[in-house]
């Protein structure tokens, strides 16, 4: 990435045959002087055409394009700040019942009305979630009049950046199961020695964000529900859906890795990913009342009314929570099971077609999610990054990168298959990268010695 340097005096000196500018602008200090606001879209609007093309961005999980109807209610609701609940009622009436929708879809108890709150993104949402385990983990052990020093929890190394974030913050130990050559997730066998009576919480995946595939969650619950009933030892499971969560309940909806599992107390999921609806937003649920501290939230009346809020930010726009409502209406479970369906075809044909091209090896074949997780039989011959950038040149953007430790010596190449991503473009990638392969094996090189980055979510 081009590294910006905050003190220049660099201008931008647009012409338009000088009908709409008159003058310089600088790039990074405030203008003496305005301009009318067409000059000023034009200007910026100019200037973001330099982006990569949404629609061939393989490499981010956020939904890129919703229907006109929804673009219309986005537009409507800018002004409306989710906080203020006093002075917009209705949409604190929607953002609850999008909350219920979303903990009934995941089996929340029957005859309780499921716990939690609309977040930026699930970062903000796994923090939320984990800070409500950490406080009354501590709690529990002021009660039995012990020490509340050294927390900790335990987690996959496939685990999103935010979770290594959580632990730095918030001062918990993360105690990681690194990634092996052919076991890139995490199950009963390899949590077990990192348990103790100081973790708060175990953190179980539905989707990774390096290869697409899912935690062994089954024997992780049976796990914590076994150390419960033995030693008394109360340990939560968190769910990261982030990925998963709105792709499971509707292509495999028997699969129990929900509230059906009896140590899983709260779930998180990033409804601008398979939602469907535009970036930021997240949700956290929680099994019960009782696994939310009420310390936790804050009662505010300085806006008008009384307002609970749990949150890590105060204002955010209520626009995303008003599209999720859109898109439950929009498309009710019929909707959903159809798009997932198509999304999983498209990713498994896609798939199909790379694993047919030699010097490529799959390490799924996405029939669970919709992604496309690759590595070179041979990293000597394939390099990853260079493959990368060769699409890059065709206007795909599709991440390559190293896997964590104990795996670093594994390149991947990854793929999201969206929703606006077609058969017809499924056949126009698998060619191109097969001719990307071919340039490769004939020593046309890309940009060579470029870093190897962290997967984007």
């Amino acid at each position: 990435m081009h590294k910006l340097d905050l003190d220049s005096d660099e201008l931008h000196s647009p012409t338009y045959a000088g009908r709409s500018f008159s003058h310089d602008v600088p790039k990074f200090r405030l203008p003496a002087q305005g301009m009318s606001a067409e000059a000023a879209y034009q200007l910026v609007h100019d200037e973001l055409n330099l982006d990569g093309n949404p629609s061939l961005n393989l490499a981010s999980f956020v939904t890129s394009w919703m229907e006109p109807q929804a673009d219309l209610l986005a537009s409507e609701t800018l002004a409306k700040n989710l906080i203020d609940q006093d002075e917009y009622p209705q949409t604190e009436v929607v953002h609850q019942r999008v909350v219920s929708m979303i903990g009934r879809l995941f089996h929340a108890p029957v005859g309780e009305q499921p716990i939690g709150a609309a977040t930026i993104g699930s970062s903000e949402a796994i923090m939320l979630a984990m800070l409500a385990h950490k406080r009354s983990w501590q709690r529990r052990r002021e009660a039995a009049g012990e020490s509340t020093e050294r927390p900790n929890m335990v987690m996959g190394a496939d685990v999103h950046t935010c979770w290594e974030k959580f632990a730095n913050y918030f001062e918990v130990e993360a105690r990681i199961v690194p990634m092996e050559d052919g076991r890139y997730t995490i199950s009963a066998e390899e949590v077990a020695p990192l348990l103790d009576e100081r973790t708060i919480a175990v953190a179980g995946l539905l989707g990774t964000t390096f290869t697409g595939q899912m935690d062994d969650l089954a024997s992780i619950d049976a796990l914590l529900t076994r150390i419960q009933s033995e030693q008394g030892l109360r340990i939560p499971l968190h769910i990261d859906a982030a990925s998963g969560g709105f792709i499971t309940p509707f292509s495999h909806p028997e699969l129990a890795w929900d509230f059906r599992l009896p140590s899983v107390r709260s779930i998180n999921v990033s409804n601008h990913k398979f939602g469907l609806v535009y970036p930021g937003m997240g949700t956290v649920v929680f099994r019960d009342g009782s696994d939310l501290p009420e310390e936790l939230i804050f009662h505010i009346n300085y806006l008008g009314g009384d307002m609970p809020n749990y949150s890590l930010n105060f204002s955010r726009p209520s626009s995303s929570v008003i599209l999720q409502y859109f898109a439950f209406l929009r498309l009710g479970l019929s909707g959903y099971r159809q798009i997932v369906a198509a999304v999983l075809s498209n990713a498994h044909a896609l798939a199909s077609k790379l694993a047919k091209i030699d010097g490529l090896q799959l390490l799924g074949d996405a029939s669970r999610f919709p992604i496309v997780a690759l590595r070179a039989t041979d990293p000597e011959a394939t390099d990853l990054v260079e493959l990368s950038h060769l699409l890059r040149e065709r206007g795909w953007i599709v991440p390559a990168y190293t896997l964590p430790p104990n795996a670093e010596h594994i390149s991947v190449l990854r793929m999201v298959v969206k929703e606006n991503f077609s058969r017809d473009m499924v056949d126009i990638l698998a060619h191109d990268v097969h001719g990307a392969m071919g340039a490769l094996g004939r020593g046309e090189r890309a940009h060579p010695h470029r870093s190897r980055r962290r997967p984007v979510c």
